[in-house]
């Protein structure tokens, strides 16, 4: 196992033994043998919001980070997805909202495939590839944007 997923894995079960993680980010890192910035790292790629999860931090010499993570029902989860996806997105950050979706069981394996094929860069392959590449109004819709629009509209009927 890397370091990363030790990290993560650790913060993991204090939460499943608390429901929450307090953390002291140098404490952490010299019992791993690791620079706090690693700490900092897994923080914010596996214990994000979208992840369903609240990480506060207290600075100064007795300060913390506390993780909790956050239950929200379906409807509000699948609208801040729906928020959070803006006028454009990439194939990759549909995949990873899709795949959070479906660990966090709101999407079924076939909801969740449906979503992977519909929002897939070989279902948009006739528009050009990226957000970047439709900046004038005239130059018609770029894949990213009309994911987004797709994926939006799958999430408002789920």
């Amino acid at each position: 196992m890397n370091l990363s997923a030790t990290i993560a894995q650790i913060i993991l079960d204090m939460l499943e033994q608390t429901g929450d993680a307090e953390i002291q980010r140098n404490e952490l890192a010299q019992n791993l043998g690791c620079v706090p910035s690693q700490i900092n790292y897994v923080l914010a790629s596996r214990f994000t919001p979208e992840q369903g999860y609240i990480v506060e931090s207290r600075r100064g010499g007795g300060g913390y980070i506390r993780i909790r993570r956050v239950k929200l029902d379906r409807g509000a989860v699948f609208m801040h997805v729906y928020h959070t996806v803006g006028a454009g997105i990439d194939e990759a950050t549909c995949r990873a909202h899709i795949g959070n979706l479906l660990r966090q069981s709101l999407l079924t394996e076939e909801a969740a495939a449906l979503f992977l094929a519909a929002t897939a860069d070989a279902a948009l392959r006739d528009l050009p590839a990226g957000w970047e590449a439709a900046p004038a109004k005239d130059a018609g819709p770029s894949r990213d944007s009309v994911r987004a629009s797709v994926f939006k509209q799958m999430l408002l009927i789920c």
